[in-house]
């Protein structure tokens, strides 16, 4: 069950950081939507972790 948890996390992360720099207007394709995707891929891993436990 852990894996899937932390699975689920990541993606849900990976997918509201790309969609953060369209709320001042970047490309869904930009520099700061790849940055802000790889953040939020971070953050849903380390969440899923905590959450798995």
């Amino acid at each position: 069950m852990g894996r899937g948890v932390i699975a689920m996390c990541g993606t849900f992360g990976l997918t509201v950081g790309g969609f953060v720099p369209a709320l001042w207007g970047a490309g869904q394709l930009s520099m700061a939507s790849v940055l802000f995707s790889a953040i939020g891929g971070i953050a849903g891993v380390f969440a899923g972790v905590r959450i798995a436990e």
